[in-house]
C-alpha cells in the first residue's frame, strides 16, 4: 500500500461498509471535503447530512439518529467536534448512543493552518468520559479494519485520523482488535509505544538507535483507551524503560494514560514525547521536526533518557 492519510482510508472504508449496511449516516458540519465524507454523501445522498458551522447541533442531530437505529458518523476536524465536549458528554456518552464521533485533522501536522485548527487536546477529553473508547489507526490498512470495527461496537467510539498520509506500518495479516496493540519491532532495552502519526517515525528511530546499540521495542498503540494493559506490562517488565510518543499534549493523552497505568501496577521509568505548549503555523516536517516527533528527534530524546 501507498501513503495515505487516514482521513481518506476512512472516506473510502465508509463508501464499501455503506454499501451494504443501510444503517450506516454521516454528518458533517461544513466540512465534508475536508473529512472525506463528500464521497459517501454523492454515493448516498439520502443517508448524509450537511449541518453547517453547528458541531454542537450536528452533534445532537447524531445522537437521535443512533437512538432511532441507524450508526451515526459525526465528523470534523478533532478540535472543533470535541470542542463540544458537553453536547458529546451528555447526548452521546450519558444516553450510551451509537454514535462515532470523527476527528480529523489531529496534531501540529496538519501544518500551515496553524494551532487554531489542530487536534492537541482532544483524547484527554474523551479519555474521562467512562463508555467511550478512543481509536487512532497508524496506516492506511489498520483504518480500514478500525472503521468496520467501528460499525458494529455498540456504543459511543471516537476515532482519530490525520491530514497527513502515513506510510504504511502494519503487517500484511493485521487485524484491529479493540484493546489490543501491535509489537512492530521487537526489543530488550526500552518500549517505544507510538500512536497515529508517530509510528513510523518511531520505527525510524528505532533504526537509528539500534546503530548506537540500542535495542529498542516498537509497539503501535492504535487502542488509546482501552490500553492493551497484557501487552504494556509484559513489555515494561522486560525493557524496564517505556517511552510514549504522540501528536497531541502529553497531559491526558496516551502518555498520560500509561503513566497512570505503571504508577499504579509497575512503577517504570517513564519519558512521554508530545506537546506541552500550543502548537503552530509550517509545514508538516518542519513542526515534526520542530516538535521532536521526526526519528532523528525521538531518537534523542530516548538516548538521553537512557543516559546514553
Amino acid at each position: 500500500m501507498a501513503a495515505k492519510a487516514s482521513r481518506a482510508a476512512f472516506g473510502e472504508a465508509l463508501i464499501e461498509l455503506g454499501a451494504t449496511d443501510e444503517r450506516i449516516v454521516t454528518l458533517d458540519a461544513d466540512l465534508s471535503k475536508s473529512t472525506m465524507t463528500a464521497g459517501f454523501a454523492k454515493k448516498f445522498p439520502g443517508r448524509a447530512f450537511n449541518l453547517g458551522i453547528a458541531e454542537a447541533n450536528m452533534v445532537g442531530i447524531a445522537a437521535g439518529l443512533a437512538l432511532t437505529g441507524r450508526v451515526p458518523f459525526a465528523c470534523s476536524f478533532a478540535c472543533f467536534i470535541v470542542g463540544r465536549f458537553e453536547t458529546i458528554r451528555i447526548s452521546v456518552a450519558y444516553t450510551d448512543a451509537n454514535v462515532k464521533i470523527v476527528g480529523t485533522h489531529v496534531g501540529v501536522a496538519i501544518g500551515e493552518d496553524g494551532y487554531s485548527q489542530m487536534g492537541l487536546e482532544d483524547i484527554a477529553c474523551i479519555r474521562a468520559l467512562p463508555n467511550m473508547p478512543i481509536v487512532q489507526p497508524a496506516d492506511e490498512l489498520e483504518t480500514r479494519q478500525a472503521v468496520a470495527y467501528a460499525v458494529d461496537h455498540p456504543g459511543p467510539l471516537y476515532l482519530r485520523l490525520t491530514r497527513q498520509n502515513l506510510e504504511p506500518v502494519s503487517p500484511p495479516d493485521y487485524r484491529f482488535r479493540l484493546g489490543r496493540w501491535c509489537v512492530l519491532r521487537p526489543g530488550t532495552d526500552v518500549t517505544l509505544i507510538a500512536t497515529g502519526g508517530t509510528v513510523f517515525s518511531t520505527l525510524g528511530a528505532a533504526k537509528q538507535l539500534e546503530r548506537e546499540g540500542i535495542s529498542a521495542e516498537v509497539v503501535n498503540a492504535s487502542s488509546i483507551k482501552p490500553l492493551d494493559e497484557e501487552l504494556l506490562g509484559r513489555s515494561a517488565a522486560k525493557t524496564g524503560r517505556v517511552v510514549t510518543i504522540e501528536d497531541h499534549s502529553i497531559a491526558g493523552g496516551l502518555g498520560g494514560a500509561v503513566a497512570e497505568w505503571l504508577s499504579e501496577l509497575r512503577p517504570t521509568p517513564l519519558k512521554r514525547i508530545g506537546t506541552t505548549t500550543f502548537g503552530e503555523s509550517g509545514d508538516p516536517a518542519g513542526l515534526y521536526s520542530k516538535f521532536g516527533f521526526d526519528a532523528a528527534g525521538i531518537a534523542r530524546s530516548v538516548a538521553k533518557f537512557l543516559g546514553r
